[in-house]
């Protein structure tokens, strides 16, 4: 914006200065009265060569090919993809924790399995507490520690929603906590299952681009 204030503040002056109005027997600007004249028309054409060159790169700084929305996309979605391999993992950490304090028979597969099932929205962590109590029942013939699996599964599904997860987005997809804790209670109830399901990867995406878009306006656009 700059540069083009500076180009019509230019092209002002030539037109007073150096382009005089026609009189009754003379041609406009006529060079043989108006001996600036072809200077005038010099800086004329570097205002006009200026102002195309910056429309151009201003284009390019806005305008992305398929490479950039491939590579901008691929890498969103491997840092979710690693993301939700970390949780996957601490989930599973937690899983074995609890059940062995509990003494629940088997509780290394139990807790593998805790973490695999993970990558499934609402249905994994609630498939993956079935083993574990189902144990406990056989082990004990009681209520008591069913129970007590189920308020285990209750502490870490709240512990890995509200902190565990958010907090794991945001270092590895740069995704706010407060964007971790609401899209998927928002697209949940805009789009039930699938919304909660597509909430993680499309705010690694979203915020990616966010990124990608205000680096291009601090720095430039990349040299490919």
């Amino acid at each position: 914006m700059v540069a083009c204030d500076a180009c019509h503040a230019r092209i002002s002056f030539i037109a007073k200065n150096y382009i005089s109005p026609a009189l009754p027997d003379e041609t406009p600007g006529d060079s043989a009265q108006n001996p600036s004249f072809p200077h005038a028309k010099v800086l004329l054409s570097e205002c006009s060569a200026n102002s195309k060159m910056r429309y151009h790169r201003v284009a390019q700084h806005r305008m992305m090919d398929f490479g950039d929305h491939l590579r901008t996309t691929g890498g969103a979605l491997k840092n979710w993809a690693v993301a939700q391999l970390q949780d996957s993992l601490a989930v599973g950490v937690l899983w074995f924790i609890g059940l062995h304090f509990l003494h629940v028979p088997l509780a290394p597969f139990w807790a593998l399995l805790a973490a695999v099932l993970q990558i499934v929205p609402h249905l994994g962590p609630i498939l993956g507490s079935l083993g574990p109590v189902v144990a406990a029942t056989i082990k004990w013939i009681d209520w008591e520690h069913p129970l007590g699996v189920l308020v285990l599964y209750a502490v870490i599904a709240m512990f890995d929603g509200l902190l565990l997860q958010p907090y794991i987005m945001r270092r590895t997809a740069k995704v706010p906590i407060w964007a971790s804790v609401l899209a998927p209670i928002v697209l949940g109830v805009l789009w039930p299952f699938w919304g909660v399901l597509v909430a993680a990867p499309l705010l690694a995406v979203l915020y990616a681009y966010r990124a990608r878009f205000k680096n291009d306006a601090a720095t430039g656009p990349r040299q490919e």
